[in-house]
C-alpha cells in the first residue's frame, strides 16, 4: 500500500486506518505527485491511494504517468469532487476506483479489499454518475460510425487521458488542428464535453457483441 495526499493530517488519519489490519503494509507515503513518480516504481505497492487535488502536478497525470510502469498496481482516487468530468478522466488514465474522502475508514478498507478481487470500488454516488453518462439518451443514428479516421484516432487518444497538448504532440500537428477535430467530433455525437465525448466511445466499445 502507499498514499499520495498533500494534506499531512489527513494523510496521517488514513495511514492510521491502513496500519490497523495485520496484512496490509503501508510502504510509502508522499505529499506530492513528483515524489510519488519518482519512489512508487520501486516500491512494488500492489494498491495507491492517489488524491486529485496536488500541488504542482495533479493526482490524475502522477496517475497517467505511473501506470505504464506499474501495470499491476490498482490505484484509487481519493478525493472531495465528484464532477463527471473528474471521474472520467481519471478512469480513462487508469484508476481503478473513486472514493470520496468523506469515505469512512470501513468503507476505505472495504474499498481496497474490493481492488485485490478484480473489482472497481467507488462512493455510491459517484457510481449513480457513472450509470447516469451510460442512460442518457442518445441519437438513433450512432455518431462515432459518422467519424474520420483521424476523428477517431484522436477520441481513442481522449479516452485513454492524453491532454490535447499532447495529442498534438503525438500525432505531429498543430494544437489548433486538434481542437478543430474536437469540436467535429462534438458535433457529430452530439456532445458538448470531453467527458461525454469519452463516456460515449466508452459506451461503444464496452457493449455487447464489441
Amino acid at each position: 500500500m502507499a498514499i499520495v495526499e498533500d494534506d499531512a493530517p489527513l494523510r496521517r488519519i488514513i495511514t492510521g486506518w491502513l496500519r490497523q489490519p495485520g496484512d496490509l503494509e503501508l510502504v510509502g507515503e508522499y505529499g506530492d505527485a513528483e515524489s510519488a513518480i519518482n519512489a512508487l516504481p520501486e516500491m512494488g505497492a500492489q494498491v495507491v491511494l492517489v488524491d486529485i487535488n496536488l500541488p504542482g502536478l495533479d493526482g490524475t497525470e502522477c496517475v497517467h504517468r505511473l501506470k505504464p510502469q506499474m501495470p499491476a498496481t490498482q490505484f484509487i482516487m481519493l478525493t472531495v469532487y465528484d464532477d463527471t468530468r473528474r471521474i472520467f478522466r481519471s478512469l480513462a488514465v487508469g484508476a481503478s476506483g473513486y472514493l470520496l474522502k468523506r469515505a469512512s475508514a470501513e468503507e476505505l478498507l472495504a474499498a481496497i479489499a474490493s481492488v485485490h478481487r478484480g473489482e472497481s470500488p467507488m462512493s455510491g454516488s459517484i457510481a449513480r454518475k457513472v450509470v447516469d453518462s451510460f442512460q442518457q439518451p442518445t441519437p438513433k443514428e450512432d455518431g462515432h460510425t459518422k467519424l474520420g479516421p483521424r476523428e477517431n484516432e484522436i477520441l481513442e487518444l481522449l479516452s485513454q487521458g492524453f491532454l490535447y497538448k499532447e495529442i498534438a504532440e503525438k500525432l505531429e500537428v498543430s494544437p489548433f488542428t486538434v481542437n478543430a477535430h474536437i469540436r467535429s467530433i462534438y458535433e457529430k455525437l452530439h456532445v458538448h464535453s470531453r467527458s461525454q465525448a469519452v463516456a460515449k466511445y466508452l459506451g461503444i466499445h464496452t457493449s455487447p457483441g464489441t
